[in-house]
Order: structure tokens, then C-alpha cells, then sequence
């Protein structure tokens, strides 16, 4: 049997559908402006904040390559032949060669006493044959292909022997100086570099070197020999906004400036260091007969912000 709705419930439920029918388009309308309003205010205080970071981030990257592509040649001018770091300028380019030395020690120049005799672990007995190791001495003036160091030398499993080997250079006095420039290369004999063709545990922890014949003109004050694998050039070319590292060429008389000709064109060994170069600068200068000081400036740009650095490497020069 249905019962009759009371005024009082009839009241009840038409406020309770009023209550439930949602939000109005003014009312919408109304929250989508405030709510702009505030993402405009929070954009317009973190904004600066923002591009503030994004600023630093770029610098931080700008200088991180210049850094790192400094270093890098630092690094590797510190391992140097003395005297053979070379800068000179070209086509709008820096050029910066020097030859790479991979390790060194000191030589033989006397007879042991008693004198050691010819075997397996010495240079080999020629004429005149006497059955003793004199030939372990490294000689000046006359033809050589034989010499012992003095002590075991530093890493010796990374010496390369035989065509396109190393090199050993004996009392290095730099470009212009006859028999004493390691990038002398006109003499088939003579100069102060021979090309290394094999090498040999000796005596009492000495290692033998064997060399092409070669007469070395000028001995070490200090005994010492130096092992190059060859030389190495970096080039700034600001046109393309690049640093390059080039190895693996031959040794050149002249310094090579051109990256589009041979042999920095056709080195196998062409290594990209550095993106978006605007300028640099190499200068070199002997600062006495024993040290050089080479300077380095580089300016790396990007998207308007530029970062200039400098640098300073002591090169030395004690042949």
C-alpha cells in the first residue's frame, strides 16, 4: 500500500538534488583564470632561476672541453723529446708538432773490468775479435749497431722494433743543429737518431739494443738516450672550430702545416679533441738550455656564451 510523501520529505529531498548537481561554467571559468594567474606568478619567479642554471650548465660544458683538450696536450708535451716542441701558423691554423718519447735510460760508454765475455746476452763479437763485450759500448764517430744500458729500462715490452719502429736518439739539441736534430732526415747514416731493430735481455739486468748502422756524432754529458715512436702534431683550425691530434706520420725536416695535404692528411691516427674552437693560440719559447715554457690559449663558444682559458707547460729540454 504507498504511502503519501510528507511536505517535510518533499523538502529534504529537492535540497539534498540541489546540493549534488556539481560545479557551474562561471565556476569553472573562475578556477582555470586563478589558476593561470598563479602558474604565471611561479613561472615568472623561477624563470630567472632556470635560465640562470641552464647558463651555468653551459659554461660548465664549455669549459670542461677546453679543459680537458689542455690537458691533453699538456699531458703529452711533458713526454717530449727535448728539444723538438715546434709551433708555427698557417692558413688561418696553429700548428703544434713535437716527438712523442716513449722511454729512455743511459748507455754503456765503458769496458767492464774485468771485460765480459761475447755471448748470448751481449751485443755480438765483430772485428777485431777479441771474445770480449766491447762492442756493448755505444761508439761515436764510427759506424755502430750495438749498444747496452746501463740498467734494465722502463717500459721495455713497449718499444716497437723493425720498419716503422722506434727510434733511438742520442743528445737531441733541436731543429737547426747538424748531427744533433732528431728530425734531421736527409743523411741515409749519421744524424743522432737510428731506427731500433731489436732488442735483448742482457748482463745484470742491462738490455742489448740493436740499431741500423748509424755514426752518432755527439755523446750525452749525462749518457743518456731517449726511444721516440715518432712525431705528433695538434692542430687548431678555428675555421672548422676544431683541435686536432695527428699521429703515426713520418718524421718530417720541415714542420707539416696543412691538415688537407700529406702526411697529416693521410696519418693514420687523426684523433677529434675538441668542438666549437673560436680561437686559440700555441707559443713556445726556450727559456734556458735546459727548459722550455709553452703557452696555450683556447676559446671554446656555443650558443652565445664563450670561455676563454690559458695555460702554462714546462717542457724540458735537458738532451
Amino acid at each position: 500500500m504507498m504511502r503519501k510523501m510528507s511536505s517535510h520529505e518533499s523538502r529534504v529531498t529537492s535540497h539534498d538534488f540541489h546540493r549534488a548537481r556539481g560545479v557551474t561554467l562561471i565556476e569553472m571559468i573562475m578556477v582555470i583564470v586563478i589558476t593561470g594567474i598563479i602558474a604565471a606568478s611561479v613561472a615568472l619567479f623561477i624563470r630567472r632561476s632556470i635560465e640562470g642554471y641552464v647558463d651555468a650548465s653551459r659554461r660548465a660544458q664549455l669549459t670542461d672541453v677546453a679543459d680537458t683538450a689542455l690537458r691533453r696536450l699538456t699531458r703529452d708535451v711533458r713526454t717530449a723529446l727535448p728539444n723538438s716542441v715546434r709551433v708555427t701558423a698557417a692558413g688561418g691554423r696553429v700548428y703544434l708538432e713535437y716527438l712523442a718519447m716513449r722511454t729512455g735510460g743511459r748507455y754503456r760508454s765503458d769496458v767492464t773490468s774485468p771485460a765480459t765475455p761475447t755471448g748470448g746476452t751481449t751485443c755480438p763479437d765483430l772485428a777485431p775479435l777479441d771474445g770480449t763485450a766491447d762492442e756493448n759500448v755505444l761508439q761515436f764517430g764510427v759506424a755502430d749497431t750495438c749498444f747496452t744500458s746501463l740498467s734494465t729500462v722502463p717500459d721495455l715490452g713497449q718499444i716497437v722494433t723493425g720498419v716503422g719502429g722506434d727510434y733511438v736518439v742520442i743528445y737531441n739539441l733541436g731543429p737547426g743543429v747538424a748531427n744533433a736534430d732528431a728530425y734531421e732526415t736527409g743523411a741515409a747514416t749519421g744524424g743522432n737518431k737510428s731506427r731500433i731493430t731489436g732488442l735483448a735481455a742482457g748482463a745484470g739486468g742491462e738490455n742489448v739494443f740493436t740499431i741500423q748502422s748509424n755514426i752518432f756524432a755527439f755523446s750525452s754529458p749525462g749518457r743518456r738516450f731517449q726511444v721516440i715512436s715518432g712525431p705528433v702534431s695538434y692542430v687548431c683550425d678555428p675555421g672548422a672550430q676544431t683541435v686536432r691530434r695527428i699521429s703515426g706520420y713520418a718524421v718530417q725536416a720541415a714542420q707539416p702545416n696543412d691538415v688537407a695535404a700529406a702526411p697529416l692528411a693521410t696519418a693514420p691516427q687523426n684523433s677529434l679533441l675538441a668542438l666549437n674552437v673560436a680561437t686559440c693560440n700555441f707559443v713556445y719559447a726556450a727559456v734556458n738550455q735546459r727548459s722550455g715554457l709553452l703557452e696555450l690559449t683556447m676559446e671554446i663558444s656555443q650558443a652565445g656564451e664563450s670561455v676563454r682559458l690559458f695555460q702554462q707547460a714546462h717542457v724540458n729540454n735537458v738532451p
